[in-house]
């Protein structure tokens, strides 16, 4: 390709993020980097009390993610090792502006300028979104313990924060292409024909921008 890819996947919970990374990942031999999420010891707290755990949860996301994206450069890229992450660190904007109160947010937002003013940038990302109904049940059938007490009111409110993002994303960096997926009409995990199609969609797109190395 003449340059080395940096894919990131990603989407509201539930919406199939770490499956198509995998799934990517295989078909590409793109090295997978997937987000810490069980090891949160502040998690499960989260979702219980969201206005008490907030700045703690998105605190340790944030330096985690930090540390996992600072290491792609010096353990990937530089050596010319592809990438796929089943997230993008902007998320935390999105996760912190909906659960930080106005002056924990702006303190948290200096932070996280400082953290990821020189963090790579993706090549291409890979945006997927459902109902929440889909949400739903998708997070019921992987089960996951700190998951267990998820209000659909905050991730029907999570998914229209993703909309706004993912749109202002596009307009504030044009050079970055943006690849958007119905999870409701796509079922990637059982349906070898939809995961081809995205396969393959992606491929062109890396191809397209195989003359421009934007990290």
């Amino acid at each position: 390709m003449g340059y080395t890819p940096f894919i990131t996947v990603e989407g509201p919970i539930g919406v199939g993020k770490t499956s198509l990374a995998k799934a990517i990942s295989d078909q590409f031999n793109f090295a997978l980097l997937k987000e810490i999420v069980d090891e949160n010891p502040f998690l499960g707290k989260f979702y219980e009390n969201i206005e008490e755990w907030s700045f703690q949860t998105e605190m340790f996301f944030l330096c985690n993610r930090y540390k996992q994206l600072g290491d792609i450069n010096t353990h990937y890229l530089s050596k010319n090792q592809s990438v796929v992450a089943d997230y993008h660190i902007f998320k935390n904007l999105i996760f912190a502006q909906r659960t930080l109160s106005p002056l924990e947010y702006e303190k948290y937002y200096k932070i996280y300028q400082l953290l990821t003013e020189d963090m790579p940038k993706p090549n291409v990302i890979i945006y997927l979104n459902a109902s929440l109904d889909t949400l739903l049940k998708r997070i019921k059938i992987r089960g996951r313990e700190v998951e267990k007490n998820i209000s659909p009111l905050y991730l029907k409110q999570l998914s229209l924060d993703y909309e706004q993002a993912i749109t202002s994303f596009e307009h504030k960096h044009p050079e970055i292409p943006v690849l958007r997926f119905n999870g409701d009409e796509l079922d990637f995990v059982k349906n070898e024909e939809d995961l081809t199609f995205i396969i393959e969609k992606l491929a062109r797109s890396l191809k397209n921008n195989s003359t421009t190395n934007i990290r």
